[in-house]
């Protein structure tokens, strides 16, 4: 399993597809949002196969990281915080400050593991319960 920087963008948007539109319901005008042409994309392959990907965006001193999703079937296997590390140094090789991402709140755990702290309140993104998380590059 490899992670790297893509150009890319239609097997990020397939992966997202699957995982957020048909798997968690996600409506597909919230998940094509239109920031994708000047994002960084990150895409997790397994033997050439695209397994999973992460979305970056850059706004002043903070990089945010996004659209983070691995195929339900590669799930358990370290592609999701292999993406996450990846995320942090290609943000760290920018120079930015810090990292910053929305949580679902079940996987809250998984990214605190890797370095992120919960802040502020649950919200509601696409119906499903988010929370914002913050660590420092």
């Amino acid at each position: 399993m490899a992670v790297a920087r893509t150009d890319d963008l239609s097997a990020c948007l397939a992966l997202r597809r699957v995982v957020f539109i048909e798997e968690q319901a996600v409506p597909e005008d919230l998940e094509v949002d239109g920031l994708d042409p000047t994002a960084i994309h990150l895409l997790a392959t397994d033997d050439g196969r695209p397994v999973g990907t992460a979305r970056l965006l850059v706004k002043g001193n903070t990089g945010k990281i996004g659209r983070v999703c691995v195929l339900q079937e590669e799930r358990g296997r370290g592609i999701g915080a292999a993406l996450i590390r990846a995320a942090v140094e290609e943000l760290r090789g920018l120079g930015l400050a810090r990292a910053k991402l929305g949580s679902q709140t079940h996987a809250i755990p998984f990214y605190e593991g890797l370095g992120f702290v919960a802040e502020g309140p649950v919200y509601d993104d696409a119906g499903i319960p988010h929370r914002d998380m913050t660590r420092a590059l």
